[in-house]
């Protein structure tokens, strides 16, 4: 049984409005923050490949140690927050990611795979209870029908940031990598040493001034005036709603939901993680292939500009979901059925097609959660994982079969979230 759902809402009362713009203003820094954290994994998997001398799948396994994160510490970040309310989250949150940036200089001195994993895995556990706070408040503080915009807002902010990232730490980490690669096959042991461990050790900058930008965020956000949300107070027609409902798994829309968050946020990271390596098993240079990252953001920018003006005045957030969708399919077609630039563009531009997913998919799934909304939103947040599989399949694919044939795992992808934004987010009742 289902019915329809034309304004989605958490079932809470939003904040009051009077700090509005600036709570606003605060939630875009962390945006940019995550946004800027995140995607540096398209640099470090090529970076960490050489550094540390691994295959296809070993290297994806950055995707997968950080994202892996959010699938076994978003219960416990829900937990968090109900003890800690949104604001003193966000401020453990910034904390952890930067604990986890400080792992990345003992990685670095010891060229060990296994520490830098450790630290991505740390950053992810931070970024975990980071979303799980700035997700369901930025979809709460304003009226429900305008969320998708909001969110889009943010996702902007989390997108310059990110197209930032490739370019600022793929010019000092890869900068003569091309090079190193080829002049490896002729050094003995010690030069190749030697080679190797002064590449690791041009993380060890970038990563401490990381952690301190974050230290200073995490104690900014602390003692900002960001305003509380009360998710546990429901309105009557919701409360109404979910009388005898004990768990979150008693609202399929909001199950199909993370799962729909699970096959996006695959399929996002790995047109934003493996467009590099596959630019460059296409036969374009890797200090031009870091460029290919930046385009498959400025994409998605382009799109969440698009979902600012069109939404909702002139088209719903299940219609803007459901284009994307379809875009996401044709996109990947184009990757698998060309070569070269127009291949690789392809992959770039299934940033446009991504762009307002987590936009749409977020407020509609978790609409009339009422007193669920934090466990819901923890759950919609595990769904981050698809990021640590997804990849890791595609890397395996790429290993067995080729790169370009690998992508064929993104359609079925993009078919479910098209499902989901035609009737699965309807459903209320089993």
């Amino acid at each position: 049984m289902s019915k329809t759902v034309s304004s989605p809402s958490a079932g809470i009362a939003p904040p009051p409005q009077t700090n509005y713009a600036r709570s606003m203003a605060i939630i875009g820094a962390l945006f940019f923050v995550f946004g800027f954290v995140t995607w540096l994994n398209s640099v470090l998997i090529p970076y960490l490949k050489i550094a540390c001398e691994l295959n296809n799948f070993e290297s994806y396994l950055v995707a997968f140690a950080f994202y892996i994160a959010y699938l076994v510490m978003g219960i416990p970040a829900g937990w968090l927050l109900r003890k800690t309310g949104y604001k003193k989250g966000m401020s453990a949150g910034l904390l952890i990611i930067a604990a986890g940036a400080l792992l990345f200089v003992p990685a670095a001195m010891s060229r060990t795979y296994g520490l830098f994993l450790l630290g991505l895995f740390v950053q992810g556990t931070g970024l975990t209870v980071l979303q799980a706070a700035v997700n369901p408040y930025v979809s709460i503080i304003g009226p429900a029908e305008s969320a998708a915009k909001r969110i889009s807002i943010m996702g902007i902010c989390n997108k310059i940031a990110g197209s930032a990232a490739p370019y600022v730490l793929g010019s000092i980490l890869l900068a003569g990598a091309d090079d190193l690669v080829t002049n490896l096959e002729t050094m003995d042991l010690a030069q190749r040493t030697q080679g190797l461990d002064e590449l690791a050790s041009r993380v060890i900058t970038p990563y401490l001034v990381i952690m301190a930008s974050l230290v200073a965020l995490a104690v900014f956000t602390y003692f900002s005036g960001l305003p509380e949300v009360d998710t546990e107070q429901e309105d009557e027609t919701v409360a109404a709603a979910n009388t005898g409902k004990t768990s979150v798994f008693q609202f399929p829309h909001l199950v199909l939901g993370a799962l729909s968050l699970f096959l996006y946020v695959g399929v996002e990271v790995m047109a934003g993680d493996t467009v590099i390596s596959y630019a460059s098993s296409q036969g374009i240079p890797l200090d031009e292939a870091t460029r290919f990252t930046s385009f498959t953001l400025w994409a998605m920018i382009a799109g969440y500009i698009i979902g600012i003006i069109a939404i909702p005045k002139y088209l719903s957030q299940q219609k803007a979901l459901q284009i994307c969708a379809i875009v996401g399919v044709i996109f990947t077609l184009s990757a698998i059925f060309t070569d070269g630039y127009v291949s690789v563009l392809s992959i770039s531009l299934l940033g446009l097609a991504n762009s307002l997913m987590w936009p749409a998919i977020f407020p509609l799934a978790i609409a009339d959660l009422g007193r669920f909304t934090k466990m819901g939103s923890s759950l919609l947040i595990m769904g981050i994982a698809g990021g640590a599989l997804l990849p890791l399949l595609y890397g395996f694919l790429a290993d067995i079969v080729n790169p370009q044939q690998a992508y064929w795992m993104m359609a079925p992808c993009y078919l479910f979230i098209l499902y989901f934004a035609t009737s699965g987010y309807k459903i209320r009742t089993r």
